[in-house]
């Protein structure tokens, strides 16, 4: 049983792991692909848009396929999908074909992870699932360490296309062990998937998510921006109503009526959200402020999200032994004092004190993000578990994205009004004033984990 066991989750983590390494690969790539297709970044900020807005469509429905549908299966489905938009992309004709080929694969990554989750804490009992969950998060956090810096140095040596083909094999082999030796492990349910549900979540999170992505670029008072948040905010409304009036909800939003699920959920979202912003942060200071080159950005983000990675089953098993609220406390600190430092960047900080503070940022995610996420789900009963893992990875993003967008607009922002004075200056000045929203979104968090319930309280 073990055995098995132990091969059910090796393939989840290898489907996780390549679907994760994708994503952050095409992070840099965009100045090749803009000169290849003659485009300009707007047009092409679409791939990274429209992976998302399909990730935001497809995870809220998941909670039901995993319930209508067997788990081999869908993993299966899922490792085609990603592998077909992988094979389309290496060989994409026109910038059209690549954007064709970026919703397959969002198609197939927007179920691997909460499917991952399910499983994962469908198989293992209250006090083993910190360890296993801790080793999911060193597979999540190995994935975005090394992606920056092998994409800087594929893209030094090779072309964009290259980043299709390597993660292409890798895929394809995942794809065929899953198919030989995937067993089972959730029960089916009859039901009927809502139609009306479907367009309310589409349209709901759908719409948040682009208001949120765009926000950065254009500014939240832009009308593309308000008109999408609006649309978004007022279906979610609908959704969410509907949700509570039908008797098998497609997304069940009666987990919120765990007080410990409701905290853990926003805080992991919030977390998650302050480690996106400042990667975006890290990435602008280092190649637009000084100037230096993509594998230099990825050579300083990857110590940190090496300890990121490297922690993450240590503090599994801590949280299996103390529970959550003591790592969150340790964990919000060491943000706070590593965003609080940033504040003081100047146009002479060495990188090997960037890639310190990272990994301080880093060290204090890792303490976070999956115990968080475990005293959560371990909160609520097993038949939960598909809706809380869908429930959790959508806050997660959208939480992501306006935490991203709020700290690019502010950096925009100071950038413009501050022009005068220099370019590199002006978004010095930017870059500083957003690590103070962050530094402030960090004692949020702080003072939010002296809420949580006691270690030993389950």
């Amino acid at each position: 049983m073990n055995e098995k066991r132990n091969v059910i989750v090796a393939i989840l983590l290898s489907a996780a792991f390549v679907s994760i390494l994708n994503q952050t690969l095409l992070l840099i790539a965009m100045p090749p692909i803009m000169n290849d297709f003659k485009i300009d970044a707007n047009l092409a900020q679409w791939l990274t848009t429209v992976y998302l807005l399909t990730n935001g469509i497809l995870i809220p429905i998941t909670a039901f396929l995993i319930g209508r549908f067997s788990n081999r299966l869908l993993l299966i489905v899922a490792l085609t999908l990603f592998s077909m938009g992988t094979f389309l992309g290496a060989f994409a004709p026109t910038f059209t074909v690549l954007l064709m080929a970026r919703v397959i694969q969002a198609a197939g990554a927007g179920v691997i992870m909460p499917l991952m989750q399910t499983i994962l804490l469908t198989m293992y009992p209250k006090e083993k699932r910190g360890s296993i969950m801790g080793l999911a998060g060193l597979v999540t956090g190995f994935a975005p360490a090394i992606g920056p810096t092998l994409s800087g140095w594929i893209l030094e040596h090779f072309t964009w296309r290259h980043l299709f083909f390597t993660v292409l094999p890798v895929s394809v082999i995942v794809l065929t062990v899953a198919t030989i030796f995937m067993k089972n492990v959730t029960t089916k349910k009859e039901g009927q998937l809502d139609a009306l549900s479907i367009v309310y979540s589409s349209l709901g999170w759908g719409g948040l998510l682009y208001g949120f992505s765009i926000a950065g670029a254009v500014g939240f008072q832009s009308m593309p921006v308000l008109a999408s948040l609006m649309v978004g905010g007022i279906t979610l409304f609908l959704f969410i109503r509907r949700q509570l009036q039908l008797p098998k909800p497609m997304l069940e939003f009666r987990v919120f009526q765990s007080a410990m699920f409701s905290i853990t959920t926003f805080l992991s979202s919030l977390v998650y959200a302050l480690m996106i912003g400042t990667q975006i942060l890290i990435t602008f200071y280092i190649q637009n402020v000084r100037q230096l080159s993509a594998l230099e950005t990825g050579l300083v983000l990857l110590i940190g999200a090496l300890v990121m990675g490297i922690l993450s089953p240590v503090t599994g098993k801590i949280f299996d032994k103390v529970g959550g609220k003591g790592l969150a406390l340790v964990g919000f600190t060491s943000i706070l004092i590593g965003s609080g430092a940033f504040i003081a960047l100047s146009m002479h900080t060495k990188l090997w004190l960037l890639a310190c503070l990272f990994t301080m940022i880093s060290f204090g995610i890792s303490m976070i993000m999956m115990p968080l996420t475990t005293a959560g789900m371990n909160a609520l009963p097993t038949h939960l578990m598909a809706h809380a893992t869908a429930m959790n990875s959508t806050l997660r993003m959208v939480g992501g994205a306006l935490v991203t967008a709020l700290l690019v607009t502010i950096m925009s922002t100071v950038t413009t009004l501050q022009q005068e004075m220099g370019v590199a200056d002006a978004m010095l000045n930017g870059i500083r004033t957003a690590f103070i929203v962050t530094t402030i979104l960090s004692a949020v968090g702080l003072l939010l984990s002296l809420y949580m319930k006691k270690p030993n309280a389950k």
